[in-house]
């Protein structure tokens, strides 16, 4: 057999194989979901991340033919779901509905972790994005910002702030925003943002630099007090509220993102069939009024662009973590 012919003949193998890696990832995306799905959450029910994951589920399993079932497992700042889908099958059908704290877990707890919070999964979409507002209880009667700057000044290490847990994104908010102030508070770290909502409307803590999807119900029905939003303008949901620029806190901005991510190694087919998903999710006029309602936007960042963002994310956080001296508690 001459050169030409043997060339002939690799080529032809390859399309042929090719051709049956392509119909199998088209078989494998038609035939998934073929069962339920799991849906693993790092915080207990109610807050924020397990709203959005349970619009998602409900959409998805209209859509997809298949129950999409949400696994609340709070604990560790979300380390134990984030632990159980990196160590789940690549297969499709466990999947985390992660937050912005996912890529500050590295910062404060790459020593311990089991995963790495970009290599282990597949990005698949962000959904929505919040930003934080700093709200107080009936602990801390203030009526706007310059008079809790006052107070926090005034007593050094004594007022509280509640967070859903050490190395979340309300810790580092804080702390960000105690660098800028140069003020000192006691943090309070919590297993979501849930549990430390009611223990701020109870007065048992005195503030919270929480996203706003987590406290607008508390806000509006005047059991709290929103004194600034950390965003470039004012939110048409608390229009009243000032930013930290116009309250005089210059740069201060803490948005939290809330978005799908898959095991690393979950085939292409599987990916594009959950990203379609995602989209379309997001697109819904009425997801994007309940979005809206929980103080929330929709957020389309999906794939490559969504793992790029969580790699730029994990780098800044590292270095804020290095700068604020943040160790978890």
């Amino acid at each position: 057999m001459n050169t030409s012919s043997i060339k002939s003949l690799r080529l032809l193998a390859a399309g042929v194989l090719a051709a049956c890696a392509a119909t199998a990832g088209t078989a494998q995306a038609q035939a998934y979901p073929a069962k339920p799905v799991r849906l693993v959450v790092g915080f207990s029910a109610g807050g924020p991340t397990d709203v959005v994951a349970r619009a998602f589920a409900d959409y998805a399993a209209r859509t997809l033919g298949q129950p999409f079932l949400v696994d609340n497992k709070p604990g560790a700042n979300t380390i134990l779901a984030a632990e159980a889908v990196a160590a789940a099958p690549a297969d499709g059908y466990t999947l985390l509905l992660g937050a912005t704290n996912h890529t500050m877990i590295p910062a404060l707890y790459s020593q311990r972790v089991k995963f790495d919070a970009v290599r282990s999964f597949a990005p698949v979409c962000s959904l929505a994005v919040s930003p934080t507002v700093l709200v107080v209880g009936p602990s801390m009667k203030v009526p706007d910002f310059a008079a809790f700057l006052q107070q926090v000044k005034a007593e050094p290490g004594r007022r509280t702030y509640a967070t859903p847990g050490a190395g979340s994104s309300g810790h580092f908010a804080s702390e960000q925003f105690t660098r800028l102030t140069g003020t000192r508070m006691n943090h309070i770290p919590y297993k979501g943002a849930a549990q430390a909502v009611t223990d701020l409307v109870g007065g048992q803590v005195d503030a919270s630099f929480a996203t706003l999807g987590s406290v607008l119900p508390q806000v509006q029905a005047g059991k709290l007090t929103a004194l600034a939003v950390a965003a470039p303008q004012r939110s048409p949901l608390l229009p009243q509220v000032p930013t930290f620029d116009e309250a005089g806190v210059k740069g201060y901005r803490a948005d939290a993102w809330y978005g799908l991510l898959a095991p690393a190694g979950t085939p292409p087919a599987v990916l594009a069939v959950l990203q379609k998903a995602a989209q379309d999710f997001v697109q819904q006029p009425a997801t994007q009024e309940k979005l809206r309602g929980l103080g929330m936007e929709s957020q389309r960042v999906c794939g490559a662009a969504f793992g790029e963002q969580l790699q730029h994310e994990v780098k800044a956080y590292g270095q804020l973590a290095r700068e604020l001296d943040l160790k978890p508690e």
